[in-house]
């Protein structure tokens, strides 16, 4: 069969099942990110949740059966705007997940649509041999994105497209199929610095490289006690930050709603704080278990919605916030109500406080509940 029949015919099919867009690049090494990637790890910046193996993230051939010759990249987008979005407001406050959590998780919905493309391509040439990955996978999606041309790989480390801006998910397709290469996009981002100079935490070190280890989508997934130089600047954020998205002047006025099962529904995206304290494990898989910020479990969740109270000193929270410090049995959620009662400050908290040194075993809890005192001392 030709080819590049083949690979009109595979972009055509794309559209017909909802992808929004497709490129097509060599399976040749990623050199350049090799030696980024390398840098990263010798400086400590990786996130922990990558392949661990660099050789594999950026040679084809060493995940693949047989010889690759081809990568396929798609793209689909997702929503910028929450529609009949909850107001937060007092007794009432409310956390937020990334607009990459909303909707039903992406990591299927991209692999349904791989599998159809796969299912297609066999059905117009059998020999075909194909391995699809969505963010989990051993390859860099953004690498494979940018060298197929889906988009240029931005200053804030997301794949910026012309016609979605940033707000796309990832995905590709490792193939013996000799496609012919797309062209990577231009670069044009230009002088702009708008995302590295509002990252809340200057995780984003300098153009295209992130520090992981202080990074708020990062910080917000991991699940012991957050770091105290963190806690101040994580807001009212539950899962993931889209900062660094949201100054970006390519995505202005960007908002596509073009996959229904990508909308959020407000009340998980943007939920109540003080009743997902005490959400048990049933409630919360039925109600949080078909999106993608729940795939760490609730406790770190949880954590946030803590820091997001005292973020908004939301006195109100003061009983559910003893409460979690006298009855959780997790040391993190004891420790980390603890610090947000010596932030909200009041009488109550106090007496809380100092009835909850009398009966803690944890150390470290202790130290939370230290420094939750001298809060209040500064209240």
């Amino acid at each position: 069969m030709d080819i590049n029949q083949l690979k009109e015919e595979v972009i055509l099919f794309s559209k017909e099942i909802g992808i929004n867009k497709i490129g097509f690049t060599t399976a040749n090494a990623f050199g350049e990110m090799k030696n980024r990637l390398l840098q990263q790890e010798a400086l400590g910046y990786q996130s922990g949740f990558e392949e661990k193996d660099i050789e594999k993230r950026v040679h084809p051939e060493l995940i693949f059966s047989e010889k690759p010759r081809s990568i396929i990249s798609i793209a689909l987008a997702y929503p910028s705007k929450m529609k009949n979005a909850p107001q937060s407001k007092k007794g009432e406050r409310r956390g937020i997940f990334c607009r990459a959590s909303w909707g039903t998780d992406y990591h299927f919905i991209l692999r349904e649509k791989l599998k159809l493309l796969e299912e297609f391509i066999i059905s117009r040439f059998p020999e075909a041999v194909m391995k699809s990955m969505v963010d989990t996978g051993e390859l860099v999606d953004r690498a494979v994105a940018q060298r197929a041309g889906i988009g240029w790989s931005g200053k804030n480390c997301a794949i910026i497209t012309p016609e979605f801006g940033s707000y796309v998910y990832l995905g590709e397709m490792v193939t013996n199929i000799p496609f012919t290469p797309d062209t990577p996009m231009e670069d044009k981002c230009g002088s702009c610095n708008k995302c590295i100079d509002v990252c809340p935490t200057g995780a984003l070190v300098q153009g295209g490289q992130l520090n992981a280890q202080r990074c708020i989508a990062f910080l917000t997934q991991t699940k012991g006690f957050l770091p105290d130089e963190f806690r101040g600047k994580i807001g009212n954020r539950l899962y993931g930050c889209d900062t660094c998205q949201t100054v970006c002047p390519e995505n202005k006025g960007k908002d596509y709603h073009l996959h229904p099962e990508m909308e959020p529904d407000p009340e998980i995206a943007k939920p109540l704080l003080k009743p997902f304290l005490t959400i048990s494990n049933r409630d919360f898989k039925e109600k949080y278990g078909h999106i993608s910020g729940s795939w760490r479990g609730k406790k770190p969740l949880q954590r946030n919605a803590i820091l997001a109270l005292a973020h908004y000193k939301d006195e109100t929270a003061i009983p559910d916030l003893i409460r979690v410090l006298e009855n959780d049995p997790r040391p993190v959620l004891r420790g980390t109500a603890a610090w947000a009662l010596g932030k909200i400050g009041g009488s109550d908290a106090k007496a809380a406080l100092l009835r909850a040194f009398d009966k803690e075993k944890d150390s470290e809890v202790i130290e939370e509940m230290e420094k939750g005192m001298k809060l209040l001392q500064q209240v």
